[in-house]
């Protein structure tokens, strides 16, 4: 199978219908088929390797999300699974982001990284 990189860069798309993003879920998924995966964190998306969120209480309108996305909690089981997961630190930074309220075990990557991680991949899937 080929080393496949997902780039995360619109996060929560779907998640007031799931609990779980769905492109995160999709790349945990084809590791535990046997893929070789790997994850990078860049635009909006670098949110997700905030520490300390806590999305419960989410209220839109009158409608209480009951079973919110902990992308946090999800990206540290992949990571643990075997899954690289890369930040963008520039991304992080232009967001107000301190890099010290990042997850720790994930690994900060400058954007003038991403062309040699890239090239470590054979395909790279952008989401």
């Amino acid at each position: 199978m080929k080393k496949i990189l997902c780039v995360v860069e619109t996060p929560y798309r779907a998640t007031q219908e799931e609990q779980d993003d769905a492109t995160l879920w999709l790349t945990h998924a084809l590791k535990n088929a046997g893929g070789t995966m790997g994850i990078v964190l860049r635009g909006n998306a670098v949110n997700y390797a905030v520490g300390s969120q806590d999305p419960t209480g989410i209220v839109i309108g009158k409608l209480m999300i009951e079973r919110p996305p902990f992308p946090q909690n999800d990206l540290l089981k992949m990571k643990n699974a075997g899954i690289p997961v890369h930040v963008v630190r520039e991304d992080a930074e232009e967001r107000g982001i301190a890099l010290d309220s990042l997850v720790k075990d994930f690994t900060l990557v400058g954007r003038d990284e991403l062309a040699a991680l890239f090239s470590l991949y054979d395909q790279v899937w952008h989401w």
